[in-house]
């Protein structure tokens, strides 16, 4: 029998309400809480602290300390995309300097014409979920888009001229190629690096299958077709006798997957964890044996290939609806949160913004429900710091050190835990909008406030847009809600 509309609907709203019950679960809380393992962090922190320091360090030695601030985020480019392949990464990163001048001219130019708080919230809402949607169907990983809409929104306050509008994105255009530069040196000395750690994760998710279901297999699978495309993608002469030897580690894991048996997996575990381990490694001398293996040929990827390959999926993957319904609700999202901070009064309403499109760069709704409380909680004890820090009251050029130490611990520790990333970064934030200006103490308790707004609103908004996909991540919801929630979530699941 048919359910009516009436009925549907119904049980969606209670399937939603089932869902915003999990925000407030003990599970929720928990994981936001956990360490996760994290594969390069050392040596790409250190490359966006070098970056970050040469920038700010450049502008306070010019006497332009009031716009350091944007070339410290065009510099910011080097965190993305810390997984590509050099040839792919120098495209990609290029992509997003170009972002990032381009959102820093926009909201620059926002602030020029005097436009209100309120029609800055709405366009910079739709900006949000422009630069969702561009990142997402470009695959461009890393910090994502609320990068580019904080340079948007700094500049706004910035800029009251159309001379402020050039020095800003100017600025953040001398960043972004120091960044480019920076992320692009280690090309010169490891070419292989990309690769290594792409078969590293290969090998960890095959040696992970101890009790495989569906899903494991299909992410070993997936880790390893990565793997390949890396080394494809990577072309230098120099790596290709050390690719025939990752390759046949591959090859060696993919008969394992295929084989279907656990106790083959079992008995490759010890060996692939040490190819793993050594592959982690920075040196070149690393115990990787020969094979005798028949191995795939190394695909011949032209540079032309390179580029159009990856603009073209991108452009194909913009219609994609799972995407463009997620700009939406960035859009839906970016600006209740920011009109609500600013009919309350609050000092920083794109702050609100900002924290309620953070919150739905999540894959799926438990991830959304999971970085809005680690926002939240990273964002308070952020606060506290930055008051440590501001009452100090440095100058610029301890400002400038302390901000390249904020920046640094930032990327060691934002794919262990992103609760803890935001501490750090939400301090170096509030210094950064301070650099040229000056702040005050209660900066921070707006900061914590407008934040709140925004998570809710982001949580509040994916618990109303459920997608299909959410359904598998809900069944393992339900185990910790309420008799009644439990019920209707399962409810909803069958009948959406």
């Amino acid at each position: 029998m048919q359910r009516t509309p009436h009925r549907t609907d119904r049980n969606r709203l209670r399937y939603s309400g089932g869902a915003l019950a999990h925000s407030l679960s003990a599970t929720a809380w928990r994981e936001s809480l956990e360490m996760h393992r994290a594969d390069p962090t050392i040596a790409v922190a250190v490359r966006v602290g070098v970056a970050t320091l040469i920038a700010l360090v450049g502008g306070g030695l010019l006497g332009h300390q009031e716009v350091a601030g944007f070339a410290a985020l065009g510099a910011l480019s080097s965190a993305f995309l810390r997984y590509e392949p050099f040839p792919r990464l120098a495209t990609k990163l290029a992509c997003v300097g170009v972002g990032l001048v381009a959102f820093a001219a926009f909201g620059a130019t926002l602030g020029a014409v005097g436009l209100t708080m309120w029609l800055q919230i709405l366009l910079l809402s739709v900006a949000a979920g422009v630069s969702f949607w561009l990142l997402t169907a470009f695959r461009i990983t890393g910090p994502g888009p609320v990068i580019l809409i904080f340079a948007a929104a700094g500049a706004a306050g910035f800029a009251e001229n159309a001379a402020d509008v050039g020095l800003a994105a100017s600025a953040a255009a001398v960043g972004s190629v120091i960044g480019w530069i920076v992320a692009m040196l280690p090309a010169l000395s490891h070419p292989h690096s990309p690769a290594r750690i792409a078969v590293a994760r290969a090998l960890a998710s095959v040696a992970a299958l101890e009790s495989p279901g569906a899903a494991d297999v299909e992410t070993a699978r997936q880790h390893i077709a990565r793997a390949r495309e890396v080394i494809a993608l990577g072309g230098d002469p120099r790596m290709r006798s050390h690719s025939h030897e990752l390759l046949a580690l591959l090859d060696a894991a993919e008969k394992v997957v295929d084989g279907g048996s656990h106790d083959t997996a079992a008995a490759r575990r010890a060996d692939f964890h040490r190819f793993e381990v050594e592959l982690r490694k920075v040196r070149r001398d690393i115990d990787i044996p020969r094979s005798g293996a028949s191995v795939h040929a190394i695909p011949s990827v032209r540079g032309v290939d390179r580029f159009f390959g990856f603009f073209g999926e991108g452009v194909r993957r913009l219609g994609d609806g799972v995407i463009v319904i997620g700009v939406a609700r960035v859009v839906v999202a970016s600006l209740v949160a920011g009109w609500i901070a600013a009919a309350l009064g609050m000092a920083h309403p794109l702050w609100a913004t900002m924290g309620a499109m953070a919150a739905l760069q999540g894959a799926n709704y438990r991830q959304t429900v999971q970085r809005a409380i680690q926002r939240l909680m990273g964002n308070a004890l952020g606060a506290v710091l930055a008051v440590v820090l501001l009452v100090l009251d440095l100058g610029y050029w301890p400002l400038v050190v302390v901000i390249v130490v904020l920046q640094t611990v930032t990327e060691m520790v934002v794919t262990r835990n992103y609760a803890l990333a935001s501490v750090f970064v939400t301090a170096m934030a509030l210094m950064l909008t301070g650099l040229g200006t000056g702040l005050g103490a209660d900066v921070a308790l707006s900061r914590v406030l407008d934040t709140l707004v925004g998570v809710v609103v982001g949580v509040i908004v994916a618990a109303l847009t459920l997608q299909r996909g959410d359904r598998a991540h809900l069944t393992e919801v339900t185990r910790e809600l309420p008799r009644n929630s439990r019920e209707c979530a399962t409810e909803c699941v069958r009948v959406s």
